[in-house]
């Protein structure tokens, strides 16, 4: 999938929703869940791959969310839990983390408001700059094997995705 187009058909909409649960759509929200996206999967896998290159790992999405720890701690965590559960009845998902992670894998949709939640966990604001991105990612993330010299270029595409919008 093209940046572009995981922007318009799922980080847009997305953000419209929890622009309606009082979470704001901003061009730096948009910038960081496309990076974080680019940065997890390329934009080439919804599921985690795996030795020998099959795409059956344990995390799921784009954003490559595992049961047990992105689609719990959205679930569970006292800012955006309410928030993630109500959402989940609007797109008829169990609210639960194997219900959530089931319709990441190729709902975008709701793999996206997941992100965006995951990051609205975080305290502080949006980063405006790779670094302060990096780090954020690290903390919201948890990377097992992070990437730092792909990073950069991530955050360089989406931002300038964001500005062709």
């Amino acid at each position: 999938m093209s940046p572009l187009r995981l922007l318009n058909l799922a980080i847009t909409p997305a953000l419209a929703e929890l622009t309606r649960c009082g979470i704001p759509d901003t061009p730096t929200a948009r910038r960081f869940m496309l990076a974080i996206a680019l940065q997890e999967s390329s934009l080439a896998h919804r599921r985690q791959v795996g030795a020998g290159g099959a795409e059956n790992g344990p995390a799921a999405s784009f954003w490559q969310f595992e049961q047990g720890g992105g689609c719990k701690g959205v679930l569970t965590h006292y800012l955006v839990a309410s928030t993630m559960r109500n959402l989940c009845a609007d797109f008829n998902v169990e609210p639960t983390p194997a219900g959530l992670w089931e319709a990441m894998r190729y709902h975008d949709i709701v793999a996206a408001i997941a992100a965006r939640l995951l990051i609205y966990t975080l305290p502080g604001k949006l980063p405006t700059t790779p670094a302060d991105g990096w780090a954020q990612y690290i903390d919201a993330w948890r990377p097992g094997k992070p990437h730092p010299q792909t990073w950069a270029s991530n955050w360089e595409l989406a931002t300038l995705t964001v500005g062709e919008k």
